[in-house]
C-alpha cells in the first residue's frame, strides 16, 4: 500500500533507529550506574535511610518513557506504521465516499 522506499531512504531510516536504539542502552547503561553510586552513598554513606529510592523510580519511569518512545511508538515500528496506515485508509474512504 505504502510506496516502495529507495535504498538511500532505506539507509537513513536504519540509521536513525539504530540511533535512536543506542540511545536508550546508553540512557539504561548510565541509569544503571549513576544509581549504583546512589544506593551505596544512601546505604553506605549517609546514614541507612533507603532515600535512594525515589531518584530510582522517578528516572526510571523516564527511562521507561523513553523506551517505549525508541521500542513501541518509533518511527517506522510496527505499531506506529498500523496506526498511519489505518489512517490512510480512513481518508481515502472518506474521500471516496465524498
Amino acid at each position: 500500500m505504502t510506496a516502495p522506499l529507495s535504498p538511500e531512504q532505506i539507509d537513513r531510516l536504519a540509521r536513525r533507529r539504530a540511533g535512536a536504539k543506542l540511545g536508550w542502552y546508553v540512557h539504561a547503561t548510565v541509569y544503571v550506574l549513576v544509581n549504583l553510586v546512589v544506593f551505596a552513598m544512601s546505604r553506605y554513606g549517609f546514614g541507612n535511610r533507603p532515600w535512594s529510592i525515589f531518584p530510582l523510580l522517578g528516572w526510571g519511569t523516564g527511562l521507561a518513557l523513553h523506551g517505549i518512545s525508541v521500542f513501541v511508538l518509533g518511527t517506522g515500528n510496527g505499531l506506529r506504521e498500523r496506526m498511519i496506515q489505518k489512517e490512510r485508509e480512513r481518508l481515502q474512504r472518506e474521500r471516496g465516499g465524498s
